[in-house]
């Protein structure tokens, strides 16, 4: 049996505090992050890859006592969501999660690292206040990363941490010092190394090891070919069968208490 051992310590000096984007001129190169309302019992975080498909984590599409998958029909996504309004709104279409997602599991990397989501909007936003996000692959360890992101005490208005780090990858899952809350779940985490910021993973959780609290993420470029993929196969309508639930002993344990954000 393999443990997920965390490497991390206290955010380190070089980490940025959080910066809300209250205005148009502060929010405009992040439009296309937005809110996931979720039929009204709550709300994620979710950024555009496309016109018409909305990155999340998967988790936001389960009824957190039920256990069952939400009626995705009934999740609008707002862009750019800001003191009440939003740039753009559209309904969700279809929404596919990562077949190897287990809602109901443990929390451990299993769970995380597969902890990946894309909705179908119902109609592309082609504003051009408002363009997709491009993806990359999986930052190194110490790589500088950002999250925008909205959560229980920010869900008004989106905020920006520009600079955070990865303090490890292990099994698939990034351990950073990113800033999360509960809301947080499905927040990209963006790269800053190319000429402009690029999805390199999904707000999954948040930790604390040892007193020190760590957010993590999923891996991103595989799941994103699978999701990809089945959207493409036709799936993704409400009746699809829920993903496949894995069996006790393919669980493996962390030293991590974890939080869905």
């Amino acid at each position: 049996m393999i443990a997920l051992i965390f490497v991390c310590g206290t955010a380190g000096a070089q980490d940025s505090r959080l910066q809300r984007l209250d205005t148009g001129d502060d929010g405009r190169a992040w439009e296309a992050v937005g809110r996931l309302d979720i039929g009204g019992r709550g709300f994620c975080t979710g950024a555009l890859i496309a016109p018409d498909l909305v990155l999340t984590a998967a988790h936001c599409l389960f009824n957190r006592r039920s256990g069952k998958r939400i009626d995705h029909t009934q999740i609008e996504f707002l862009a750019g969501w800001r003191n009440g309004r939003a740039s753009a709104y559209r309904m969700v279409r279809r929404a596919v999660v990562h077949p190897e997602f287990n809602y109901r599991g443990a929390a451990n990397e299993l769970r995380v690292r597969n902890d990946v989501a894309l909705l179908e909007l119902q109609h592309p936003i082609n504003n051009t206040r408002i363009t997709p996000f491009l993806t990359d692959r999986r930052p190194r360890k110490g790589q500088r990363i950002g999250v925008v992101s909205y959560a229980k005490d920010r869900s008004e208005a989106p905020s920006l941490q520009e600079v955070c780090d990865v303090r490890a990858r292990q099994l698939g899952v990034l351990i950073m010092s990113c800033d999360v809350n509960f809301g947080s779940s499905g927040a990209p985490v963006f790269s800053f190394e190319g000429e402009e910021p690029r999805i390199v993973s999904v707000v999954s959780a948040m930790a604390e090891v040892d007193g020190t609290k760590v957010s993590l993420g999923t891996q991103l470029e595989k799941p994103l070919e699978v999701l990809r993929a089945a959207l493409d196969a036709g799936q993704g309508f409400f009746q699809d069968p829920a993903p496949k639930m894995f069996s006790g002993a393919e669980r493996r344990k962390t030293g991590a208490k974890f939080a869905k954000p």
